[in-house]
C-alpha cells in the first residue's frame, strides 16, 4: 500500500494529540472495566493473564506484568476469581505455588466487548503503508517501554524520600 499523504505535525502538536489519545483510551478503559464489572487495574491483569495464553503466570508474575504489588495482586485475584474470570491452578513444576487461567467464559466476554473497538482501529491501521505501521508500533513499544522506566523511577524515588523521612 502506498503511504497517504499526511498534515504536517510539530512534535508540540503531536504530544497534544498524544494527550489526548491516552485520555480518551484511560476513558474507554474505565467504561469497558465497569461494563465488565471491574476496576481499571483487575481488566488490566485480567488482560496480562490473557497476553500470557497458555503460559499461565504466577502471582508474582503477574504483580510484574501489572507493576502492583504482590499483596495488591492477591486482592485482585480474589476479585478476578469471585467474578468468573479466572482460576487457580497448581503449578505442575511446584505444587506449592499456583497459576492462573483465563475461564473461557469470560473470555468471550471480554472479546465480544472489545472487538467491535478493535476492529475500528484495525480500520484505521488499514490507512497506513506498512512502513508506516512499522513506525508507529516502533514508537508504541518505545515509549510504553520510557513510561515503564519512569513509573519505576518515581517510585524508587517516592521510596527513597519515605526512607530518609
Amino acid at each position: 500500500m502506498q503511504a497517504k499523504p499526511r498534515p504536517a505535525a510539530t512534535p508540540a502538536q503531536a504530544l497534544s494529540a498524544m494527550d489526548s489519545l491516552v485520555a480518551a483510551h484511560l476513558l474507554g478503559q474505565q467504561e469497558m472495566a465497569q461494563r465488565l464489572g471491574l476496576t481499571v487495574t483487575d481488566l488490566l491483569c485480567f488482560a496480562c493473564v490473557l497476553k500470557a495464553g497458555e503460559d499461565l503466570l504466577t502471582a508474582g508474575d503477574l504483580a510484574e506484568h501489572a507493576h502492583v504489588t504482590t499483596g495488591a495482586v492477591t486482592g485482585i485475584l480474589n476479585r478476578l476469581e469471585r467474578g468468573g474470570y479466572v482460576t487457580r491452578v497448581p503449578d505442575p513444576a511446584d505444587r506449592r505455588r499456583v497459576r492462573v487461567a483465563a475461564v473461557p467464559a469470560a473470555v468471550a466476554r471480554v472479546h465480544a466487548l472489545y472487538e467491535p473497538y478493535y476492529a475500528r482501529l484495525n480500520a484505521v491501521f488499514a490507512d497506513y503503508s506498512p512502513d508506516e505501521i512499522a513506525v508507529l508500533a516502533d514508537w508504541f513499544t518505545r515509549t510504553t517501554t520510557l513510561a515503564h522506566g519512569y513509573i519505576e523511577e518515581l517510585r524508587a524515588k517516592d521510596a527513597k524520600d519515605t526512607e530518609g523521612s
